[in-house]
């Protein structure tokens, strides 16, 4: 019996997960990596985060969106589950916001961080 969760998120960009992450200074490893589970099971991952008691997480692609992927008895971040994925979450879309306003021409203009912790960008693209 598998005791790994699959937790959907909205990620469906690799690149901007994995920003997210060293933005948050998260250690990973790019996969695909074998996250080890409950008595040596393991799943495939396209990022893996390894933990100090030996069991990973990770984010898995699915098809449609990277799942989180994990033993959750044996979590071992400095943020719960929803902690962990609030953050993540909010870093990949300043990620991806920045990213694709840059392939369309744009740059950061201006970039405020609030007190209630939600990101304020405002991007600006010059015309000839």
């Amino acid at each position: 019996m598998s005791h790994f969760s699959n937790i959907k998120t909205q990620i469906r960009n690799l690149s901007s997960l994995q920003e997210a992450l060293d933005d948050l200074e998260i250690d990973w490893k790019a996969g695909p990596q074998s996250i080890r589970g409950y008595q040596g099971q393991t799943r495939s991952a396209e990022v893996a985060i390894a933990q100090d008691n030996q069991y990973d997480i990770g984010f898995s692609w699915n098809g449609s969106e990277y799942e989180l992927v994990a033993d959750l008895q044996y979590w071992q971040q400095p943020w719960s589950v929803e902690g962990f994925l609030k953050r993540v979450t909010q870093r990949y879309a300043y990620r991806a916001v920045v990213s694709e306003s840059a392939k369309q021409g744009f740059q950061v203009a201006e970039e405020q961080n609030r007190e209630d912790g939600s990101i304020r960008l405002v991007v600006q693209r010059w015309s000839a």
